[in-house]
């Protein structure tokens, strides 16, 4: 137990040695919070390799462990929709180890684990008989061969739905799946993978063009953009383009109808980009301060201004930034003043619009009303070139948009709904470095619309994705594709018999 201990206790101070380095060290030294968040991870692997050594400590002087560990504590119970293999050990003994009469079942103990059955590929083979008739020997009656996204190729479209979420949701580029169906002798090339996402694509597009439209009629959108690399072809370099993205959510405001994302990919980030993006909408637009937007809040637009509303999270950056030196007391200032408008935000969220806007006038307009005249007063005093004053400087040239969340209970404080959004594109980034073609970034700005609306509404993309699949290469041009979208679907797979329990004998 004492070596035990002592060997616990190093590894703590060696991790909080190595991670004070990375979050407080000079500049060369400190990690991204990706890579910190490794870090934290690779310590809590640590310290559960410690906590096995004082376990098997403990067992061998046959003494209970110190304290209770993360490992023993209670755990969650799992899923009800999962199925139950029962695995039930019965005692060697059939008779009393006292007086030798016969045992009988008096109650148990059960316990749960999670286990996992590793992915099986199965082969789906479709029979279609010729029936003929006896009498003539001409009429021959044969059933139509379904419809499928790759006509007389291998996949499903439950395959097909696999592929796209993991590329889209899970970031595993389609070379590694390969990989992957390998292992189980299943030997698919990438380039047909790629064929096979393509085909999908070019059926779920339609879908995300639908989606597209209902989010530029609604009353409110996010939008933001980033980078995406595209390769040029017949140069072997490649080039920024950028993925726009559009978010509606009416949930803040207790809205009916469903969140949506929607992506879009362009060659450039300059109004032009914006403008084509947009067009004519004029309703509310949260932004950052991006001077792109700047003209949809102009009088002369045609067909009239929206309604440009800017974003805290991005004055409180600024702040944020500045007060990380010690000598930042005015940045501090700005930030807990700024705290207690988020206050306010999270005691109304998901209530009506007007209520909103109404506890906004009676708690919040007080703070910002007296934070304008403070951050002017600050700004007189201070030298230029400041981070601090380069922060006070943004949020004042953008007051009007600022403080626009006021009025309107539809407005949130903040941009952070399409922020949050974009995690998603930089992991895929990360990943795959780069789109091959212009096409493959629509491709993928596509099929990441619907994988993070489904992610959005708290649906399985999977599911989702198969059934929608199986079912749009069914419709025509002009059919309607209403009950496809994420926010209207229905899982014609879900009245599916759950599975049975499963019961095994073992002995002890």
């Amino acid at each position: 137990m004492i070596i035990a201990e002592r060997v616990r206790s190093a590894k703590l101070q060696h991790l909080l040695d190595v991670l004070s380095r990375m979050h407080f060290g000079k500049r060369s030294e400190k990690m991204a919070a990706d890579q910190l968040a490794l870090a934290f991870e690779d310590s809590d692997v640590a310290m559960g390799e410690v906590e096995l050594i004082e376990q098997q400590s403990a067992e061998a002087v046959g003494a209970a462990p110190a304290r209770k560990r993360a490992a023993d504590a209670p755990r969650a119970s799992l899923p009800a929709h999962l199925p139950r293999h029962e695995i039930e050990i019965a005692p060697e003994a059939c008779a009393c180890a006292s007086c030798g009469g016969a045992l009988h079942r008096i109650g148990e103990d059960r316990a749960e684990r999670l286990d996992i059955v590793p992915a099986q590929y199965r082969v789906l083979v479709t029979v279609r008989p010729k029936m003929g008739c006896r009498s003539c020997g001409d009429g021959v009656a044969q059933a139509l061969a379904p419809k499928h996204v790759v006509p007389g190729g291998l996949p499903s479209e439950a395959l097909l739905a696999d592929v796209l979420v993991k590329k889209y949701a899970d970031h595993l580029p389609l070379y590694r799946q390969a990989q992957i169906m390998a292992r189980q002798g299943v030997e698919i090339d990438r380039a047909t993978l790629a064929n096979w996402v393509g085909r999908a694509a070019g059926y779920l597009k339609p879908l995300v063009e639908l989606q597209k439209q209902r989010l530029l009629a609604s009353d409110r959108l996010f939008v933001d953009e980033t980078t995406a690399k595209v390769l040029t072809p017949g140069t072997g370099k490649t080039r920024t383009g950028y993925l726009w993205a559009m978010v509606g959510d009416e949930r803040p405001y207790g809205g009916s109808d469903p969140p949506a994302i929607v992506y879009t990919y362009m060659p450039g980030r300059g109004g032009m980009w914006a403008a084509k993006l947009l067009g004519d909408y004029r309703g509310i637009l949260q932004v950052d301060g991006y001077e792109a937007y700047g003209q949809f809040g102009k009088a002369n637009r045609p067909g009239g201004p929206s309604v440009l509303a800017y974003c805290w999270a991005h004055v409180r950056r600024g702040f944020f930034d500045a007060a990380k030196g010690d000598a930042a007391p005015i940045a501090q200032e700005a930030l807990a003043r700024i705290a207690a408008l988020y206050e306010v935000e999270r005691d109304i969220h998901g209530r009506a619009s007007e209520e909103r806007a109404a506890i906004r006038q009676a708690r919040a307009a007080p703070v910002i009303d007296a934070l304008q005249g403070w951050l002017e007063e600050k700004r007189r005093r201070m030298f230029s070139g400041s981070p601090t004053l380069k922060a006070i400087n943004y949020a004042l040239s953008h007051w009007a948009g600022l403080t626009r969340y006021l009025d309107d209970g539809r407005i949130d404080i903040d941009n952070n709904p399409v922020e949050r959004s974009m995690r998603p594109i930089a992991l895929q980034r990360k990943n795959a470095l780069f789109a091959g073609h212009e096409l493959g970034a629509e491709n993928w700005a596509a099929i990441a619309s619907l994988v993070e609306t489904c992610k959005l509404s708290g649906i399985n993309p999977n599911a989702y994705l198969a059934d929608v699949l199986a079912r749009i290469v069914l419709r025509g041009d002009g059919d309607p594709l209403d009950d496809l979208l994420p926010g209207n679907w229905v899982d014609t797979n879900a009245a599916a018999p759950a599975f049975e329990t499963n019961r095994v004998a073992q002995a002890a």
